[in-house]
């Protein structure tokens, strides 16, 4: 609930979210993560370092990846938004999240919806055609465990690149 003066600037705007479209009344500052993890509740969509610098906020705003922390609700009237937990369901997962869990491509797993939002993103961008490429594309997206070579490893197997063994396997 806004408080008095948020109130009379709210700003109506409709999205769909998930697949769902939600009518709202925002203060002109409330961040799109804010507002997922907020009045959405949808805690998928992870808060780190609130400064679009580490990925973990990454969503899906009409099929493209943005950093959630950086873009202001208010600015969406009308777009398709997809968090994590519009990709998958329990039972119904989406080609990502289970290659994720194929290729334990998570250890801790706060980065890994980020990761996989990402990775549905650069897929729909379809600029990467090699490892090499997923690499650098993904490199906005930050993962303190390293669990890096099984994140390519999942995104290769969902893109059907895989040419070989990976790093990871060949160390084996």
């Amino acid at each position: 609930m806004l408080h008095a003066d948020a109130e009379r600037m709210a700003i109506p705007i409709v999205i769909t979210l998930n697949g769902r479209q939600e009518r709202l009344n925002l203060a002109p500052w409330v961040t799109l993560l804010d507002l997922l993890r907020g009045p959405m509740e949808l805690p998928g969509t992870k808060k780190g370092c609130d400064h679009g610098q580490c990925g973990a906020c990454t969503v899906l705003i009409d099929g493209q990846r943005v950093n959630s922390c950086l873009k202001l609700a208010v600015t969406l009237d009308g777009a398709d938004i997809t968090t994590i937990e519009g990709l998958g369901q329990p039972g119904n997962l989406h080609a990502l999240q289970q290659a994720f869990i194929d290729r334990d491509a998570y250890q801790c797993g706060y980065c890994t919806p980020g990761q996989i939002c990402s990775a549905a993103g650069l897929m729909n961008e379809g600029h990467a055609h090699s490892r090499e490429e997923i690499r650098e594309l993904m490199s906005g997206n930050l993962c303190r465990c390293g669990a890096y070579t099984n994140i390519a490893d999942a995104i290769e197997q969902v893109m059907g690149l895989k040419s070989g063994k990976s790093y990871k396997d060949a160390a084996e």
